[in-house]
């Protein structure tokens, strides 16, 4: 379909030209589109109004001469850009800059004042909060009205219907108006439905940042599904770790305009630094909290304050099962949540056998909020050999190790317990993000992009 029309919109003042294709529901274009293309922006522009009291409205549209009254601002001026299929293209600036505008001009929920949109594959986008959704409908109702405003049938949605509650995990609320909602639930049905209709695009906005640790943790893993499938992802973060670890282009967005565009490693780095300047000259850095929580002194394992793991996402054949964790710190013999790092810790394991087990492998990983492994342990790469674990019996593994010093941020431990080898094992039970803690400290070393802090550093300026 091609259009060459004068929008309508009292908000936009320049003719608009729009391509908007599929190859399954417009083969008779198809051929004029790239095919390793997916998205294609040309000059967009988006122009809005303004006024500075509501009656000039009006007179403007009455005024004889067509007096102006209004001022005109550029949410987005000029923006062209080529998102090949398969990419992972991330968009960052701050706010106002016009990030989320061009979301929603990719995704058809505005109309742009000026230029060409091409998309080329079936789009699914996840934009602010609540968007798509009618607050006084059940959430089971939504998914049908959203998969609808995304021009899926009721087949293809009922088809996928468990995929979405199984992902959303929110149990009786689905039958609940959205009205009652917390944020964080809204997001989770909001995603399920964006991802389980497999679309060839995926567009993201700011909205995870509104979930807890698990469910990110969740949606990462199943975008790096996405881009191991070579679907393409756009998407609008303020994370600057998220942005250099999955995407393959970044555009950085200053005041509706392309001030640069290329990799995310350059663009981060030039984005950065430029917002570290304008804070630090204005407000320094802020302060940060520390919090604390304290749980009795333990003595003996069976007196550690234990945290169930059922809730937890996991896989595995079966032969064990782990049913909970701790964390603590050697010295205080207190349990870690918040913490700074650099400390000596002990990470406990409880597990049922229900096999018998010959050669176990019992460990954990540390992760970012990303997904990346920041550092694992297991006895099998540490070289030490458990015996035999019976079935029917109940063993608790303790990990003890100096916890490194690590850049602030949200972290998760994920462990597992199989049998074999390192190279050649049967996975057990691996639980996903089992136990959350969260590396907070005032040193300014901890606020760096790097993941480690490293003690005993000599910097000296010697003479030549």
């Amino acid at each position: 379909m091609i259009a060459n029309i004068l929008s309508q919109d009292s908000q936009s003042i320049y003719p608009l030209q729009s391509i908007v294709s599929s190859p399954h529901l417009q083969p008779e274009i198809s051929h004029w589109i790239d095919s390793n293309t997916a998205i294609t922006l040309e000059h967009i522009s988006k122009v809005y109004r303004l006024y500075n009291h509501p009656m000039d409205r009006l007179k403007e549209s009455m005024h004889p001469l067509r007096k102006k009254y209004h001022r005109d601002f550029f949410a987005l001026r000029d923006i062209s850009l080529e998102v090949k299929r398969g990419e992972t293209f991330g968009i960052i600036g701050k706010n106002g800059s016009g990030k989320s505008t061009l979301l929603k001009i990719i995704n058809g929920v505005l109309t742009p004042s000026q230029g060409r949109v091409v998309i080329n594959g079936n789009l699914s986008a996840l934009l602010e909060l609540g968007a798509g959704f009618n607050p006084e409908l059940t959430g089971m109702e939504n998914v049908y009205f959203n998969g609808t405003t995304m021009g899926y049938s009721k087949e293809v949605i009922e088809a996928k219907l468990d995929d979405i509650l199984s992902f959303a995990d929110i149990g009786d609320f689905i039958h609940q108006p959205m009205k009652m909602y917390s944020n964080g639930m809204y997001v989770r049905l909001a995603f399920a439905v964006a991802i389980s209709i497999e679309p060839e695009i995926l567009i993201l906005d700011e909205a995870l940042a509104v979930g807890d640790l698990r469910f990110q943790q969740k949606c990462f893993r199943k975008i790096n599904e996405f881009r191991d499938q070579q679907k393409t992802i756009l998407f609008v973060s303020h994370d600057i770790g998220a942005v250099i670890n999955f995407c393959d282009k970044a555009i950085w967005l200053k005041e509706g305009e392309v001030f640069q565009i290329g990799k995310p490693e350059e663009v981060c780095k030039n984005y950065i630094a430029y917002m570290s300047y304008d804070s630090l000259s204005t407000n320094g850095l802020p302060p940060i909290q520390k919090k604390e929580e304290r749980s009795p002194h333990p003595t003996k394992s069976k007196e550690f304050e234990w945290e169930d793991v059922k809730s937890c996402s996991s896989f595995g054949e079966g032969g064990a099962e782990i049913k909970k964790v701790t964390f603590y710190a050697v010295r205080q013999l207190q349990k870690l949540k918040i913490f700074e790092g650099g400390i000596r810790v002990k990470f406990l394991l409880t597990i049922e056998i229900k096999i018998d087990i010959l050669l176990p492998i019992i460990g954990l990983v540390l992760k970012d909020i990303y997904g990346n492994s920041i550092f694992g342990l297991n006895n099998f790469i540490y070289g030490v050999e458990f015996n035999k674990l019976r079935n029917g019996s109940t063993i608790v593994v303790e990990f003890e190790f100096d916890f490194p010093k690590l850049k602030n941020g949200k972290y998760s431990f994920s462990v597992a317990i199989a049998e074999g080898t390192q190279m050649n094992h049967i996975q057990h039970h691996w639980v996903h993000d089992a136990y959350l803690i969260e590396i907070v400290s005032h040193d300014i070393r901890n606020r760096q992009e790097y993941y480690l802090v490293l003690d005993n550093v000599k910097i000296q300026l010697k003479d030549s």
